[in-house]
Order: structure tokens, then C-alpha cells, then sequence
């Protein structure tokens, strides 16, 4: 089976027209993780030659240094370096999930030219590190799918216009279930609606290591001069911080940066990590992922939504499957913050909706 990879590629490019020596941004991270410059070479196979003509080149056109050495203690970067390196960190986060899905649509296409079987399955989804598992698995065990990374309030939409089978979206657990519930109107849970869990996972509050500008709750983001950066307009986590915000009392005009958002919770995670934001709200996996701190504040579970009759469909069955199987669960619990019990278990809206609506992540 093919793999379409798409990567993000950026440069900056000089007054004179020249650009970045190429390989200097993965160079300059490498020594970021490993604090050596050797190091940095030997992972990346490397003459430490030619790292240094990188580097020298780099220098040169920016006229001032990337990195500095010192005996017996390694090689940092300097500010303008970090400041490299997160700028590709952020440009991955931001760019991945959606180059993600563009790839796997484009894996449709080229399976259908070479008279590939078709299992024929659209999955719309708000995006989740659990669905990352899930696509993952699910195209290594042969399935025709395509994934498309949207807000849930489109997902749902395409869901009930014909243009997917399965629509992932995530519910809070508890008192704001309720509220979450009346945003999404008819579209959520009718009769012939079964809704397909996939995992229950942690949302939360993001902050530097150490937390240095003291946040532990929501009613710390309105302080003069702590930036916050949030997610987009119409994402399931922009609509839970607004129910949570609501009942904290805190009114979002205080919120410096309330306005100002990325469109995943790598992003947010990314930006806070730059230290272009002081904190952020989004899922824990990427938080730990990026080295910071997190503050649970919120439990919710993610579902695939389905019509009743898809169920009989082989490709959703192979999907029911794989979400049971000991594979997804293993990678899915290794999430920090995701637990994938119950993964595959198919509900009425009643049944969702239910008493079971008040269990919590463990």
C-alpha cells in the first residue's frame, strides 16, 4: 500500500535573494534537543564539516550568530536561533493535521488509479491524536479512507449531507454536557443516530514549565499582561472554554489573546512553547509533547457519529474492529491524557446520553 507523506518546507529568503543554507533549521533543532553539536551531526549523518559551513553560511547573512559553544558544556542556540527552531515547530503544528488529511485523500485517488480495492469510507472529524491512531491503523489494515480534519459543527454537517459516513466529534462529561449538546442542536443525536466511542481524554490549561506566571484556573487568563492564545472559532475546545469561561464568570474581552487562534492543539501547545503565549487551552498529549505544563480543568469523550445503517457497511465494521482491538488501545492509552476503555462500543443517544454521561476519565 502507498503512503502519501506531505512535510511542510519553509526558508526565508535574503534581501539579495538568497535563502537559508538548506538543512541549517533541522541542524540548529537537532542541537536544540541534544545540547551538542556533535551530537546534533551524528543524528542527522552529518560531517561535522559541513555542519559548521552551514552554520558559518547562516551567520553570515544574518550577521550574528546562530549557536554558541563552550568548552565542556555543549552548544545552545542564541535568541535568533530559538527562535528558528520554534518558528518550524509552529509551522508543523499548524500545518500537519491538514496536510495529514490532504495525503490521505490523494492515497484514495492514486489506490483507484491502480484498480486498488475500494472499501469506500469518508471520515469527517474534529481533529484528535486518537483518530490519528485510528486513520493509521486503519489504512495499514487495507481500508480505502479518507480523513478530512474539520471543526465538529462542519463534521456534522457533512455527516447529515451525504458527504461521509462517520463524523468525530468530542462532548464534555458532566454538568456542560447539556449545553454542548443544545450548541449542536438536530444534528446531534437523532433516532437513527449511533454514536461510536472512541476515547475519553483531558482538556486543560497549558502553561510554560514551572509555570512561571503562577495560572491555576481560568480566572487567571483576564491578569493585565499575561497573552493567551486560544483555538478557532467553531472548534469543539473553543466552544467547551466558552461554557467554562461562562460559568468561572470570566468575561472573554478580559482575556488578552482571546481573539488571536490556531486551529489545533499542537499549535497552541507550540505557540506557548515559543514563548510567544503564556498559556493555552487544548488536550494534554501535545502539552507533554512540547514539554509543558498542563492543569486539567475538563473530561470529554470523542465519538464517531454514524447513521444506523452504516454499521453494515465492511469498512466501518473494520473500523469497530480495529477501535476494539488491543493495538488502538495501546497506542490511544499511551496518549497522555486519553483512555481508549470502551473504544468501539456503539450507542443509541439515549444510551450516550444517559447515566453514562457522568462516568470520568480515570
Amino acid at each position: 500500500m502507498y503512503k502519501v507523506l506531505i512535510r511542510p518546507r519553509w526558508t526565508i529568503r535574503r534581501p539579495d535573494g538568497t535563502e537559508l543554507p538548506a538543512r541549517l533549521i533541522e541542524l540548529l533543532a537537532a542541537v536544540h534537543e541534544r545540547g551538542s553539536l556533535l551530537a546534533a551531526c551524528e543524528a542527522l549523518a552529518l560531517s561535522y564539516r559541513h555542519a559548521w559551513g552551514l552554520l558559518r553560511e547562516a551567520e553570515a547573512g544574518f550577521g550574528t550568530p546562530l549557536l554558541l559553544m563552550e568548552r565542556g558544556k555543549g552548544s545552545t542556540l542564541t535568541p535568533l536561533g530559538e527562535r528558528l527552531v520554534w518558528a518550524d515547530r509552529r509551522i508543523d503544528a499548524r500545518l500537519s493535521p491538514a496536510l495529514d488529511a490532504l495525503g490521505s485523500e490523494i492515497e484514495v485517488e492514486l489506490r483507484r488509479a491502480l484498480s486498488s480495492p475500494a472499501t469506500g469510507l469518508r471520515i469527517h472529524a474534529s481533529h484528535g491524536f486518537a483518530m490519528e491512531v485510528l486513520h493509521e491503523q486503519l489504512t495499514a489494515g487495507g481500508v480505502d479512507v479518507e480523513l478530512k480534519y474539520t471543526p465538529a459543527e462542519e463534521a456534522l454537517s457533512g455527516l447529515r449531507a451525504g458527504h461521509c459516513e462517520l463524523a468525530g466529534m468530542h462532548l464534555p462529561i458532566g454538568e456542560h454536557e447539556a449545553a454542548a449538546r443544545r450548541h449542536y442542536g438536530a444534528a446531534l443525536g437523532g433516532e437513527r443516530q449511533r454514536l461510536v466511542h472512541v476515547a475519553t481524554r483531558r482538556q486543560g490549561l497549558m502553561v510554560a514549565p514551572g509555570n512561571p506566571r503562577k495560572v491555576y484556573e481560568l480566572a487567571d487568563l483576564a491578569r493585565p499582561g499575561l497573552r493567551f492564545i486560544n483555538r478557532q472559532p467553531g472548534s469543539g475546545t473553543r466552544l467547551l472554554l466558552d461554557l467554562l469561561l461562562k460559568q468561572a464568570g470570566v468575561a472573554a474581552r478580559r482575556i488578552d489573546g482571546y481573539r488571536q487562534s490556531e486551529f489545533t492543539h499542537a499549535a497552541v501547545a507550540a505557540y506557548v512553547a515559543s514563548g510567544m503565549a503564556d498559556a493555552a487551552f487544548g488536550v494534554e498529549t501535545p502539552a507533554r509533547r512540547f514539554g509543558l505544563d498542563f492543569i486539567p480543568l475538563q473530561n470529554e469523550r470523542y465519538f464517531l457519529l454514524c447513521d444506523a445503517a452504516t454499521l453494515e457497511m465492511p469498512a466501518v465494521a473494520k473500523t469497530l474492529d480495529v477501535l476494539r482491538g488491543p493495538a488502538f488501545r495501546t497506542m490511544t492509552d499511551a496518549l497522555a491524557g486519553y483512555d481508549a476503555e470502551d473504544a468501539g462500543r456503539v450507542l443509541s443517544a439515549a444510551e450516550a446520553f444517559g447515566a453514562a454521561s457522568a462516568r470520568k476519565l480515570r
